[in-house]
């Protein structure tokens, strides 16, 4: 194993794991050796401002601030804070990226990546199958400012380079996507974005760094909702965008203008659960993978959307590219509306709630939950079903979790 470091000039124990394992990276990168009081683990720097000792300190910290050195020094809890930076680091270590910005929510990634990159008659191109949030944002808000947005099908290539136009700026897509697993060819899309010179913004939430890395493949920016598996316990908001140092200097700007960082307890907490990301990707891989031939094999099932399975539309791009398939599977019961949801009633394992990526099970039905607002056609028109059924699964053993499913699924008519 080789590790290689990059030491800041104020503290020479600042080690960044970028050849180790994904468990070694999750555990070790940012840390400092030398923490305060000789502790272990890195604490949590609960300040909302920092104090300089005299008017020659104030004056040095601008100086080395304003010719971009990157320092173990600090002016206001807006603008930095160790326990977040060091989290941070972690993140970008485990992508393989230059660095990485944390927010206080997934969203807040998004919303101010976005603003940052894009300007009164810019635009976008996003693929459909795209988180409903993302999209309100991008087809409804940004117009208020000026920035078009076209959605293009998932998966069809032709029609996402034929939508790129002399305005556009970035293609922003998601994979896999929620809530029918789609899987982007990211080396596809990075070569078509780099050939036209747009720029390239990836959701990986769902992904995760431990089953694919879309910066080895030429994408410019990654996000996730680390409120997800980065967390990995469903105890924290996050966000993260994680890429070239050149890129997120344009998005640190705009963030501290627009105030969404992230508070040093959640940096704390996420810090904590990025130890175990990659045992509990790995995890849930096999169990996604169990559960989810469990289910295709099953006569009360109609459909199982998961990219470990050959009958995925995307099954082929996803053995290429990925190193897992995630612990995510939806389905559609043979029923309506009703019988889905008693269906999901009599499941004793996981907790019904719209969320994914930690250590206990997640269902729910979309149509219900995400979609209640719209119209049995309106949530045809986009595609939710309404026996369709999200299972993200926690860690639990497979076995409990298809026992449950077995039960459950016996009173599905």
């Amino acid at each position: 194993m080789t590790l290689s470091k990059v030491m800041t000039p104020e503290t020479q124990s600042l080690i960044r794991f970028q050849t180790a394992g994904d468990s070694t990276r999750a555990v070790h990168a940012g840390a400092r050796r030398d923490k305060p009081f000789h502790a272990l683990i890195d604490p949590i720097v609960q300040t909302a401002t920092y104090a300089f000792d005299s008017l020659e300190d104030i004056q040095d910290f601008l100086e080395r601030h304003e010719a971009g050195e990157k320092f173990d020094r600090y002016e206001y809890g807006r603008y930095g804070n160790p326990t977040v930076e060091a989290v941070a680091e972690r993140i970008a270590a485990l992508e393989g990226a230059d660095d990485a910005l944390l927010f206080s929510s997934g969203m807040a990634a998004v919303t101010t990546t976005l603003l940052a990159l894009l300007g009164a008659g810019a635009h976008l191109v996003i693929t459909d199958d795209i988180y409903r949030r993302t999209r309100e944002f991008t087809n409804d808000f940004l117009k208020r400012y000026g920035v078009t947005c076209s959605v293009v099908p998932m998966g069809d290539y032709d029609a996402l380079e034929a939508a790129i136009g002399p305005e556009t700026r970035i293609i922003l897509s998601e994979t896999p996507t929620n809530p029918y697993l789609r899987v982007l060819d990211v080396e596809r899309v990075a070569e078509i974005a780099h050939r036209r010179g747009v720029l390239t913004m990836l959701d990986t939430t769902f992904a995760t760094p431990i089953n694919l890395r879309p910066i080895e493949y030429g994408i410019d920016l990654v996000v996730h909702s680390a409120t997800k598996y980065l967390g990995g316990h469903h105890d924290l908001l996050a966000g993260a965008v994680v890429g070239r140092t050149d890129l997120l200097k344009k998005i640190e700007e705009n963030m501290a203008s627009m105030g969404a960082v992230l508070a040093p307890q959640n940096a704390y907490l996420l810090g904590r659960g990025l130890k175990s990301l990659a045992l509990r990707v790995r995890h849930q891989n096999a169990s996604g993978q169990q559960v989810a031939e469990y289910l295709e094999g099953h006569p009360a099932v109609e459909r199982v959307w998961y990219p470990g399975l050959a009958s995925h539309p995307d099954h082929a791009v996803a053995r290429t590219q990925m190193k897992g398939f995630g612990g995510v599977i939806s389905f559609n019961v043979r029923g309506d509306l009703e019988s889905t949801a008693r269906f999901i009633d009599r499941l004793q394992i996981p907790y019904t709630t719209p969320s994914l990526g930690g250590t206990e099970s997640l269902v729910v039905q979309p149509a219900l939950m995400s979609y209640h607002h719209l119209t049995a056609e309106e949530r045809a028109a986009i595609g939710i079903e309404d026996n369709l059924v999200r299972f993200a699964l926690g860690i639990e053993d497979p076995a409990d979790i298809i026992a449950d499913l077995e039960q459950a699924l016996a009173g599905v008519a």
